[in-house]
């Protein structure tokens, strides 16, 4: 007897089921809803009644190999078959049928197929790639379906879109794949034979031309001196034919095929028509005959005997051994000599010169050295001087100079090259005014010099209760020197960088200034441009002292001697310098100071590393800055050796990474105070900076400031250092 159909009677079908959720059919696609495919599952992912989803993906041995999916496990492995299909060919009448050799790709990855079809010369139909790659759907009614990797073997069929494909063979990684994925595979099948194409081989097979072309081998040539080209300067006395004069010409000799060309200098109001070129390019024959031949009446090779018939066609013999030839002989690079003569088709051309190449070529192949060129013509007469008018006082004098140099006057051309290269160098001096005015007299100024233009603009230091207002005293522009013409022809002269220098007495505007310092940044560049600026060249210097006479040697080394009674080898830089200055000896001011520059030493001063430390803490204390452990595990990591230092770029580019909350100057500054040599040790650095676990005492604002917004070294002071004269001495020879 069946129990009723009652609750707790009847097995629930839900009973184990976890997902009830209702499959999405509905997709966004490129911000349009729009229905997806109706092939999704039904509640909790189940199939529907009578519903079927295609697979995906090829189904592979399980639990072998990695448990990663296809498209990473088959990345780029591709199977490769050969195959061939039949193609009719109706309404032809050398073929009925015709065999198409191809390619079948399988990938691996998403089981995507490709055929590609390989490219035969002359075969008149469009091939390449025959059916691009994407997954093939089974023949019907299996259309459901697509293929994958066990629908393959050897020696079968295949049908892709309604066109029989038979694989006959595969390479050794598609064997080895299907072998391992058990798979057996069938033995090799031979491609037919195609009727039209065995056909057009024995047609090419039999195709001989109708005279042996012979080969010549210029490739090696060509490779060799392509784009070489020799240049010869020529003439052409054409003085005996009426109206007839010297003509100038231009020879190219091309290396890379023994060809020449011949243009003609066509001076300007000759009278003559510019005409492309003297000489197309070609190979010029040595003996040119009287009269040019025919096309035919000159060949390479004879013929000894020709017959014919109606049946045979015509039969000839040609003559391997060349006994009637025409051998031309051809101008080459070593018949083109200065002082030469070339027969340019019964035309005399003198050869008077060549260029540098040309001369470097025959000097490397050839030795010859001699390259002295013909004089051919008379030399030019000089031009007659252009007056140019003097200058009226309107506007500058370059703009002045450019309405006298054209109808239509141009704008003057400024240095860009000289502006791009030293925009940013300015040379800061600081001058007196040169007055018996006591007021004047105590005045400050500070002359800056533009090196990008050559321009000058003075700038006086305000000072309060002095009487006088400070700023702007001279606008930047180019200064004319003092004692010129006003209204003249020539261009007048400005103030360049070699006239500024420490002593220099400057006319600026009628105001005479008088240079008595300059900035650290402004010495250090004039000795590095000694070249361009003889005041900071210290080997004009040294040459100058070395040119004095022995009398005034001995007195510098005897006052040198006099102010070091402990015979240390150093003295003052102030003694040095008023004796030199005293001594009128014709150096300048600067000249002494950038010899005192040269050979001082002066020590730098002592840094308090506590105060470094304590405010580098400081800023880390309020950037909230605590990643120390994490620091310290990466300095580890990187000491291999595990030495406990490391080197000083290895640390820079650590901190760089971790993005420390330090300035530039007092990260290199502190990286100094814990190395030894190149290399850091980066336990003590870090025990240094840690604010948590290693506090330091706080600082004042004013320490900090002096700190981050000055430099932690001070400049070194040639006023306040020694002067090492025993190395002057030696450098001397005293």
């Amino acid at each position: 007897m069946a129990l009723p159909f009652l609750p707790g009677n009847s097995r629930n079908r839900h009973l184990v089921k976890e997902k009830f959720h209702k499959s999405q059919h509905f997709e966004y696609f490129k911000g349009v809803p729009m229905l997806a495919v109706s092939e999704k599952p039904g509640i909790g992912g189940e199939l529907l009644f009578g519903q079927k989803i295609k697979p995906k993906y090829s189904v592979y041995p399980q639990g072998q190999g990695s448990g990663l999916p296809a498209w990473v496990a088959f990345d780029k492995q591709t199977l490769c078959f050969e195959a061939y299909f039949q193609e009719a060919v109706p309404e032809a009448r050398d073929e009925t049928y015709r065999i198409r050799k191809c390619h079948i790709y399988f990938y691996l990855e998403d089981d995507t197929i490709q055929v590609v079809e390989p490219e035969y010369k002359n075969s008149g139909i469009p091939q390449g790639t025959f059916i691009h790659r994407h997954r093939i759907p089974l023949p019907p009614p299996n259309d459901d379906q697509f293929y994958n990797v066990f629908h393959f073997n050897l020696n079968q069929q295949m049908v892709l879109y309604s066109r029989t494909f038979t694989l006959t063979n595969c390479d050794s990684f598609t064997k080895n794949f299907l072998t391992k994925l058990g798979v057996r595979l069938n033995d090799s099948a031979p491609v037919p034979d195609d009727p039209y194409s065995n056909l057009r081989k024995e047609i090419e097979k039999n195709m001989t031309p109708l005279r042996p072309y012979e080969r010549r081998d210029t490739l090696k040539q060509f490779l060799e001196h392509d784009r070489e080209v020799l240049c010869f300067y020529c003439f052409w006395d054409d003085t005996e034919s009426m109206f007839g004069d010297l003509r100038e010409l231009v020879l190219h000799y091309f290396l890379a095929d023994d060809t020449l060309e011949i243009l003609e200098v066509v001076s300007p109001n000759s009278g003559r028509d510019t005409v492309p070129k003297f000489l197309c390019r070609s190979k010029l024959p040595k003996h040119a005959p009287p009269q040019m031949k025919q096309p035919g009446e000159i060949t390479d090779r004879t013929v000894l005997n020709v017959f014919g018939s109606q049946s045979k066609g015509k039969r000839y013999i040609l003559d391997s051994l060349k006994t009637g030839a025409v051998h031309e002989d051809f101008y080459k690079d070593s018949d083109l000599t200065i002082g030469g003569e070339v027969n340019v088709w019964g035309r005399r051309v003198i050869i008077a010169d060549c260029d540098d190449f040309t001369k470097e070529y025959y000097r490397s192949k050839y030795g010859i050295e001699d390259f002295t060129p013909l004089q051919y013509k008379a030399p030019e007469a000089p031009k007659p001087p252009r007056l140019v008018p003097p200058y009226n006082g309107f506007g500058s004098e370059e703009d002045s100079l450019s309405f006298c140099q054209g109808l239509l006057p141009k704008p003057p051309q400024k240095d860009f090259h000289k502006f791009m290269k030293k925009d940013s160098n300015v040379l800061k001096f600081r001058a007196k005014m040169v007055t018996t005015d006591p007021v004047d007299r105590e005045r400050v100024f500070i002359i800056s010099f533009y090196l990008s233009d050559d321009s000058i603009s003075v700038y006086e230091h305000p000072e309060r209760n002095s009487g006088v207002i400070g700023g702007k005293f001279l606008q930047r522009a180019r200064v004319k020197k003092p004692g010129q013409e006003l209204f003249k022809s020539e261009m007048s002269e400005y103030f360049s960088a070699q006239d500024l220098y420490v002593g220099a007495i400057l006319c600026l505007n009628s105001k005479d200034f008088r240079l008595v310092d300059a900035d650290e940044y402004t010495l250090n560049y004039m000795e590095k441009h000694a070249k361009e600026i003889p005041k900071a060249n210290v080997g004009v210097i040294l040459s100058k002292l070395g040119s004095f006479s022995e009398e005034k040697l001995r007195e510098i080394k005897k006052f040198l001697t006099l102010n070091d009674p402990s015979n240390t080898g150093y003295i003052p830089y102030e003694s040095f310098r008023n004796f030199l200055m005293g001594l009128d000896c014709g150096l300048s001011e600067h000249e002494v100071l950038v010899l005192c520059r040269q050979f001082s030493e002066c020590k730098e001063p002592e840094v308090n590393v506590g105060m470094m430390l304590a405010v580098a803490q400081d800023i880390f204390r309020r950037k909230s800055f605590e990643a120390f452990p994490d620091l310290a595990r990466i300095f580890t990591y990187h000491d291999r050796h595990k030495t406990g230092r490391l080197s000083t770029k290895e640390v820079q580019t650590i901190c760089k990474s971790f993005q420390l909350p330090l300035p530039e100057n007092l990260l290199r500054a502190l990286l100094s105070k814990f190395g030894d040599g190149d290399e850091i040790d980066y336990h003590a650095f870090l025990a240094g900076i840690n604010w948590v676990e290693n506090p330091a005492p706080p600082v004042l604002p004013g320490d900090t400031l002096k700190l981050l917004f000055a430099p932690v070294y001070e400049p070194k002071l040639v006023h306040q250092s020694l002067l090492n004269y025993s190395d002057l001495l030696k450098k001397l020879e005293v």
